[in-house]
C-alpha cells in the first residue's frame, strides 16, 4: 500500500483493479479537523446540527407503490429542461429518518449535480414529510420499493446509467438490493456509507454507554412519524404492539412492535439478524464502494464483512480512522462544508461512468463495424 495511504485501512477484492488509482483524493492523508475531528460522538453531533445545509430548489415526485403504498421522488428543479436525457442519475438514499433536507445529501447532490449527473433523492415511507397511505413503514428488510424507485426513474430516462449512493440504514438497504439483484441489478454503480451491515452487532452496541442518546433521539424520531399517521393503524390486530411503538424510547422497542411484525419477522433478533447486508457482499455484481469510519459509534468497525469483500472483485473497502457516524469532519470543507467522503464518492462515480461511456461507444463501434462488413457480403 502506497505510504500515502497509510492512514486509512483499505482492502477488497477491487483494490487491485483499477478504482483505487481513479480517487485522486485519497493522495493525500486523512487528518481530522482539530478538536472536533478527534471525538466520535463531538464528530458525529456536530456534524448531525452545524453542517451547513446547502439552498437548492427541489420538485417532488410521489411514487405509488403496487401496494398502494408511496414514496417521495424529490429531483432538482429544472434538470428535466436543463440536461439531456443520457446524463447519469444519481439515487440518494438517506439514513433511518432521513431525507431530502439532511445536510449530508444536501452536499452530495450538489456535488454530483455540479458534474452533470441527474440527482434523485428516494424518501421512503413518512421520511422527508414522504405521504404514508398503508400501515406499514419501510425497514431494513424491505426492498420492494427500491426496486420500483430504481425500475421507475430507468424507465423515465432509459438512456442514463444509473448509480446509487446510501448512508446508515439507507447503504444497508442499498447493499441488500445489489446482492438481491445480483447480476440482473439496472445499477451500474454504487456507494455504502457508514453501513451498520451487521445489524446484530450494531443492535448490541447501539445499547452501550453514550450510544443511548443517539438511540432516544431517533426512536423520538420514529415515534413523531408514528404519530402522524397513528389513525393507520387504530384497528389493527395481530402480533402489533401499538402504545410500544408510538412511546419507544429505544429503536429496538419501535421494532419491537411495529416493524418485525410488519414485515412477518417472529422478532426483533430475527428481523435484524435476516436483514443485515453483510450477508449480501458476496452476491454482489456491480462496483460497489464502501466507506467506513473504525470509530463509529452506531455502525461498528467489527460489524465490516471484511472476508467477503476481499474476496469480491466487485468491492472495495476504505475505512478512516476518524469520522464518527455521518461525521468525516475534515477536508477542504471542515468543518461546515462537505463531508470529507464526497469527493472520493465523485471521483469514483465519475471513473465508473466514463467506463460505461467508453463501452458503450466500443459496443456502438463493433456493431457499426458488423453492419458495415454485412452491407459489403450483401
Amino acid at each position: 500500500m502506497p505510504d500515502h495511504h497509510s492512514s486509512l485501512e483499505i482492502l477488497g477484492g477491487a483494490a487491485g483493479a483499477s478504482f483505487l488509482p481513479a480517487l485522486k483524493t485519497l493522495s493525500r492523508r486523512y487528518n481530522p479537523f482539530p478538536l472536533i475531528g478527534w471525538n466520535r460522538h463531538l464528530e458525529t453531533i456536530f456534524a448531525a446540527f452545524f453542517r451547513s445545509v446547502p439552498d437548492v430548489a427541489l420538485r417532488r415526485e410521489c411514487l405509488r407503490t403496487n401496494d398502494d403504498g408511496s414514496v417521495a421522488l424529490d429531483w432538482v428543479s429544472g434538470d428535466d429542461r436543463a440536461l439531456p436525457p443520457d446524463s447519469p442519475l444519481l439515487i440518494l438514499l438517506p439514513g433511518l429518518t432521513g431525507g431530502s433536507g439532511d445536510s449530508y445529501v444536501r452536499h452530495m447532490l450538489i456535488s454530483a449535480r455540479s458534474k452533470g449527473w441527474r440527482v434523485v433523492v428516494f424518501n421512503s415511507r413518512g421520511c422527508g414529510e414522504s405521504p404514508v397511505t398503508t400501515p406499514q413503514f419501510y425497514s431494513a428488510s424491505f426492498l420492494g420499493d427500491m426496486r420500483e424507485v430504481v425500475a421507475h426513474v430507468g424507465a423515465r430516462y432509459p438512456k442514463a446509467n444509473l448509480y446509487a449512493v446510501g448512508w446508515s440504514l439507507g447503504a444497508n438497504i442499498l447493499v441488500r438490493y445489489l446482492g438481491q439483484e445480483s447480476h440482473a441489478c439496472p445499477l451500474s454503480g454504487a456507494v455504502s456509507l457508514c453501513n451498520p451491515f451487521n445489524l446484530v452487532i450494531a443492535d448490541e452496541d447501539f445499547r452501550k454507554g453514550f450510544n443511548n442518546v443517539y438511540d432516544k433521539a431517533l426512536a423520538r424520531a420514529l415515534c413523531k412519524i408514528f404519530k402522524k399517521h397513528a389513525l393507520l393503524y387504530e384497528d389493527i390486530g395481530g402480533d402489533y404492539n401499538i402504545p410500544m411503538a408510538a412511546n419507544a424510547k429505544t429503536v429496538r422497542d419501535f421494532d419491537e412492535g411495529l416493524t418485525r411484525v410488519s414485515f412477518g419477522f417472529k422478532s426483533v433478533d430475527d428481523y435484524y439478524s435476516n436483514s443485515s447486508s453483510s450477508d449480501s457482499i458476496k452476491d454482489v455484481c456491480r462496483p460497489l464502494l464502501c466507506i467506513q469510519a473504525a470509530n463509529d459509534p452506531i455502525a461498528p468497525n467489527r460489524g465490516i464483512p471484511r472476508e467477503d469483500i476481499k474476496e469480491n472483485p466487485n468491492c472495495l473497502l476504505i475505512v478512516t480512522p476518524e469520522g464518527g457516524h455521518l461525521g468525516w469532519v475534515a477536508g477542504d470543507q471542515a468543518p461546515i462544508g462537505a463531508p470529507w467522503t464526497d469527493p472520493v464518492v465523485i471521483d469514483f462515480l465519475e471513473h465508473l461512468e466514463r467506463g460505461e461511456s467508453k463501452a458503450v461507444s466500443s459496443s456502438s463501434n463493433i456493431q457499426g463495424s458488423e453492419q458495415c462488413a454485412e452491407a459489403v457480403q450483401h
